[in-house]
């Protein structure tokens, strides 16, 4: 364990005016109250703190993260409380460790809803304090680090939550070290087999080629020196993880994998930078597209850098990333460079980004009530790489790679990418599901009376488009199921002899806890609740007497007064079922069950399609369903089933045999049912019967309407 000395060394190094007897304090308590506990490797607890706060050194951070690392677990593990943390160390502090405990409580699961809320929870404990993360992240990186101590279904539990929330949050936080990392040490206990074998290649290829890290390094500085250049070139192999996961997406053996090594270049002035960029390119052949300017163009995070991917000896490629040492500090810290210090000063770092900007560009769409919605949104956004491009007037517009026109449109306004109608890139007009490519020009034309599309969700490649988008589509399907549920609690009301008057709605949605009447009627639009309940709700002794057959003609509610309807052969709709119907000129509406396929055929044609939906209530028994059967080939067997089907008040109106074996018979069966539930009744009966060996319901998408 790191001696309390060795640990305000550290500080010191970067901070000579640290608080030592602050962090000499925390030191002490923390030691205190956690005595008597231990890791599973057997070490006293207090080592892993110790371990978090040396951690949080390397990125130069200010006291208070520092102490918090001390601290962060006494409040969740020992009788510390954060009266008696605020006491002793101050609010702040208090602050940051009870944010760090209640992260450190979360339920981390692989279920959808559970994992939206996580990153809700990461999120909003990071608009509050983006220092609580650093400190989870160190913790989380420590305890990767000391993995092996578990037991092994746990080590595979941790390292997936690292996988998929820590290591991405850490890349899109800047900190490309930690990402690294905490990916390798995941890969280290998901996959062993997997990185072993990457590493005994590399031992391979060192004992082929040689040193080639040390040669190229030498070859650059080389290079450099000959044109008075001073910077300083470092080298390194990739990591195990990176170079898996390449191999993975570009479905290549290592043999045939490119740019396996990495190396930077740091010197004093972005002027150096381009400098030294054509010195390189001079020496060595440059590798298309595979040049990205993230000095002139640089990521949201703060990262400024040039990449470029060069063949080099051998004709190996190998990437170069040239920076200045204040980009550097922000490529390594992210932005956790915010807090840096350097000689006790708390640092003036051109680069670094403002972590409350940076963090409300991720929490903007926290309220978004959708699970799914949400987590795509969030790993849309911490996955991405990005595009860049202009403005008419030339401004930056910074884009994830696969971005639209529509992307571009909402990313300057919600109401520009709801009104878009069409684009131009680079003066010529494109069609919305373009791919943008950096360094192009966008001009977005827009139109009065434009609403997004159903479709352009599968167009758009951002969380914020895609928000905006549903949120837009939601509120006029909301519209739409207003009036619908208006129309149904009508219908509903009539059949009681009562009115659904604005006061009759306000109380039933009180009484079922619905915010207000348009509430209710959206639910009841969307089939959230039934118009039976509504009225059962205000009056119960009526419901339960009012129990009159729906003619045929008034079986469906969503259709105008002078439109007709008919049910599709192909999938033979039932009252029960959700439907939609397509509108035939002259012909009337042709109903469909929602799954039907047939219905792919008018996915083209949103115009035709009409919401409907089944009166609720006692429908006649005049709905035509067909059933495959199969019987035994016995005497008397096929009499027994059309008793069966008899005595479920059903009637057949039509059979047909369609094979006849020595030892079975298949037939369709056509009988009239009055709803879903009918249907189940009559093969419910027919499933209980011995001879007969199956029966489902028989869908004929040959059958014209």
């Amino acid at each position: 364990m790191i001696d309390v000395e060795d640990l305000i060394a550290l500080v010191h190094n970067y901070n000579p005016r640290a608080n030592a007897d602050l962090i000499r304090r925390a030191y002490d308590y923390g030691m205190a109250m956690h005595e008597g506990q231990f890791r599973k490797s057997g070490e006293p607890y207090f080592t892993h703190p110790v371990a978090v706060a040396a951690i949080l050194t390397e990125q130069q951070l200010d006291d208070a993260t520092i102490i918090t690392a001390l601290l962060h677990d006494t409040i969740e593990d020992t009788k510390s409380t954060y009266t008696e943390v605020s006491k002793l160390f101050g609010e702040e502090v208090a602050e940051l460790v009870d944010g760090v405990t209640k992260l450190t409580n979360l339920q981390l699961s692989n279920t959808e809803s559970q994992q939206a809320e996580n990153f809700r929870k990461l999120f909003m404990a990071m608009s509050k304090d983006l220092r609580v993360i650093l400190v989870k992240l160190a913790d989380r990186l420590h305890n990767m680090r000391t993995i092996k101590s578990m037991r092994p279904e746990k080590q595979i539990q941790k390292a997936r939550e690292t996988m998929e929330i820590y290591a991405p949050l850490a890349g899109r936080m800047g900190m490309q070290w930690m990402r690294e990392e905490l990916e390798d040490l995941s890969f280290r206990v998901i996959n062993p087999e997997a990185r072993n074998s990457i590493i005994r290649r590399f031992l391979t290829l060192q004992r082929e080629s040689g040193d080639v890290v040390h040669q190229i390094t030498a070859d650059i500085r080389s290079e450099l020196d000959k044109v008075s250049l001073e910077a300083d070139v470092y080298g390194r192999a990739k990591k195990p993880y990176s170079i898996w996961r390449k191999m993975q997406e570009k479905d290549l053996a290592f043999s045939r994998l490119s740019d396996i090594y990495g190396f930077r270049v740091i010197c004093g002035s972005v002027a150096d930078c381009y400098r030294i960029l054509g010195v390189i390119h001079q020496r060595w052949r440059a590798v298309p597209g595979r040049f990205k300017d993230y000095i002139s163009q640089p990521k949201s995070n703060g990262y400024r850098s040039i990449h470029t991917t060069v063949s080099g000896r051998d004709g190996k490629r190998v990437e170069v990333q040239i920076r200045t040492r204040e980009m550097h500090e922000v490529a390594e810290a992210g932005v956790a460079a915010h807090w840096a210090y350097r000689e006790g000063v708390r640092a003036k770092n051109p680069f670094a980004v403002d972590p409350a900007k940076w963090i409300s560009s991720m929490t903007e769409r926290l309220d978004e009530g959708d699970h799914a919605e949400f987590l795509e949104n969030v790993k849309l956004e911490m996955y991405s790489d990005q595009v860049f491009c202009f403005t008419p007037k030339g401004d930056v517009i910074q884009l994830p790679r696969g971005a639209t026109p529509l992307d571009y449109a909402y990313s300057i306004h919600t109401r520009i990418g709801n009104s878009c109608v069409s684009a131009k890139v680079d003066g010529i007009r494109v069609p919305l599901w373009t791919r943008l490519k950096n360094g192009q020009s966008v001009e977005i034309i827009t139109a009065e009376g434009q609403k997004p599309q159903s479709s352009w969700i599968d167009i758009v490649s951002t969380g914020r488009a895609k928000a905006a988008i549903r949120r837009s589509l939601r509120e006029e399907d909301r519209s739409r199921f207003v009036r619908l549920g208006q129309e149904l609690a009508r219908a509903a009301f009539e059949h009681v002899g009562k009115k659904a008057t604005d006061k009759a709605m306000r109380t039933a949605a009180k009484i079922l806890g619905f915010s207000d009447e348009n509430d209710l009627l959206a639910g009841l639009g969307s089939a959230e609740l039934t118009a039976r309940k509504v009225v059962a709700t205000l009056y119960p002794e009526l419901a339960m007497t009012q129990e009159s057959e729906i003619s045929a003609s008034r079986a469906v509610l969503g259709l105008s007064d002078d439109q007709t309807f008919r049910r599709a052969n192909c999938c033979q709709p039932l009252p029960g079922e959700r439907i939609v119907g397509i509108s035939y000129r002259g012909q009337g509406v042709l109903l469909h069950a929602i799954d039907c396929p047939a219905l792919e055929e008018f996915e083209e044609q949103p115009n035709r399609w009409v919401d409907l939906h089944w009166d609720q209530g006692r429908h006649a028994a005049v709905n035509t369903v067909s059933l495959d059967v199969a019987i035994s080939n016995d005497a008397g067997v096929l009499g027994r089933i059309c008793t069966l089907v008899g005595e479920q008040k059903a009637n057949i109106s039509d059979l047909r045999f369609t094979e006849r074996k020595p030892d079975f018979y298949r037939l369709i069966i056509d009988v009239d049912l009055r709803d879903v539930e009918h249907l189940h009744m009559v093969m419910t009966a027919l499933e209980a019967e011995t001879d007969v060996a199956q029966v489902s319901r028989h869908r004929d998408l040959t059958r014209k309407p």
